[in-house]
């Protein structure tokens, strides 16, 4: 290969210049005949639809706010606990989530305290509501919160 026949990879386009005499782009420059949006500083803002209401006013007005910093808990009872196997003496939301009681091991759990307990369990979670850790405790488990 010699150098007077080296190409460059891309065919070089010049960019259109509007509005520089008949020969280019001239005349209307690309904006068609008159009409608002052949004016200077002319068109339309976004969503307008000529007059006709627009599509945005149709949706229900929302109201009210959603808190950001809402703790979104997954919820667990002591009757569920009752189902674990036998070999399971601590219980975490990694077991719980192993075991599908729970969805995400990495959510904060809450325990609450529908349903029996008849062993001693070692229970960790978020929170725990006042009948869960009496029923955990009753039944000769112990409770880690946080």
């Amino acid at each position: 290969m010699q150098v007077h026949l080296v190409r460059p990879l891309l065919k070089k386009k010049d960019r259109i210049r509007r509005g520089r005499g008949d020969g280019s782009k001239g005349t209307y420059s690309g904006r068609g005949l008159k009409g608002q949006k052949a004016r200077s500083g002319g068109g339309v803002r976004p969503g307008f639809e000529g007059g006709q209401n627009p599509q945005i006013k149709g949706l229900p007005m929302l109201r009210g706010f959603t808190n950001p910093f809402r703790v979104e808990y997954q919820v667990v009872n002591v009757g569920r606990l009752e189902t674990l196997p036998e070999g399971v003496a601590e219980v975490t939301p990694s077991v719980l989530a192993q075991m599908r009681i729970v969805h995400h091991a990495d959510r904060p759990v809450k325990v609450l305290g529908v349903g029996e307990l008849t062993r001693a369990l070692t229970v960790e979670a978020k929170k725990f509501s006042a009948t869960a850790r009496a029923k955990i405790e009753a039944a000769g488990g112990t409770v880690k919160e946080g």
